[in-house]
């Protein structure tokens, strides 16, 4: 699916500065196909939103999936775009994402068997990743071998009507010690809340993650040492956060799936119009913006 909308900004700025009043941005929906989804009206679709949020509102959007389709996220990543840009000028914080695993294609340094925590040129990939590199990569894959398998794993989705999940890891650098609170607002649970409110997510994990509960806690602990008169880490350089999240694959497939009516009728669905059989490689901006709006 490729979609021409572009962002409008309303107010709130002037001559490319802002003013300090609510900048209002609209993107008008110029390619919407809302007959594609006729045939949801009477099927709800296996694994998506389409039957509980009936449930729980008494109405469903019926040309799409309203609040549970990622057409939302559109304005946090305006919003999160302007949060990238304040927080690169004011204090240098960049943040880089990319696609680490599609499917059961995974980038070597997050292979759970590896027997070390993370290798060296995992630690230099986060240091000096770009965003120009990855978008210049179809699957945004740093790992171009990789890369390649992830992409024929998606087309082999396509071509079937199914659809694949994947995992993506970001890296916040630059980042100043401190920010958060106790308890409830502990940086990493902000950015779990922020993440896993995007569509189809399913799992996250900071640092170490689920891996660092496979060693022991001398392998897990990482020295303090110093380093050109600062004091710093051993294996990292104290500054960045990385973390990963994981994406099912989409519940819209044109795959004949069985189910039933709203009314309990057994029933066929194949869904119609354009589906992406991944959405991970399109959710690199998602997870960009939403973790600049929890820095911001």
């Amino acid at each position: 699916r490729d979609e021409k909308d572009l962002v409008a900004i309303q107010s709130g700025t002037e001559f490319g500065i802002t003013l300090g009043t609510p900048i209002g941005m609209m993107v008008r929906n110029l390619d919407q196909r809302p007959h594609d989804y006729s045939e949801t009206d009477l099927y709800p679709r296996p694994s998506h939103a389409d039957w509980t949020y009936l449930q729980k509102y008494g109405v469903k959007a019926s040309s799409g999936g309203g609040r549970a389709s990622a057409r939302e996220t559109i304005g946090r990543v305006a919003a999160g775009a302007i949060a990238e840009k304040y927080l690169k000028l004011a204090h240098g914080i960049e943040f880089v994402a990319f696609v680490s695993s599609i499917s059961s294609i995974v980038m070597p340094f997050i292979h759970m068997e590896d027997d070390r925590l993370f290798p060296q040129d995992f630690w230099e990939l986060l240091n000096t990743i770009k965003r120009e590199d990855i978008d210049k990569d179809p699957v945004r894959c740093p790992n171009k071998e990789v890369s390649g398998r992830m992409r024929e794993r998606i087309l082999e989705a396509k071509a079937t009507n199914d659809s694949v999940g994947g995992s993506i890891t970001c890296v916040i650098r630059n980042i100043p010690p401190g920010i958060g609170e106790p308890c409830f607002d502990k940086l990493e649970a902000k950015l779990a809340h922020a993440m896993l409110s995007i569509p189809a997510t399913k799992g996250f994990e900071i640092g170490s993650g689920f891996k660092g509960t496979t060693i022991f806690g001398h392998q897990h602990n990482d020295p303090w040492v110093k380093k050109d008169g600062h004091l710093g880490t051993k294996t990292n350089n104290s500054e960045n956060i990385f973390f990963r999240v994981a994406f099912k694959p989409p519940a819209t497939i044109s795959q004949a799936q069985n189910t039933a009516t709203y009314d309990g009728v057994d029933g066929v669905l194949a869904a119609r119009g354009r589906h992406d059989p991944c959405v991970v490689p399109r959710a690199i901006p998602i997870v960009e913006s939403m973790a600049a709006l929890v820095i911001m």
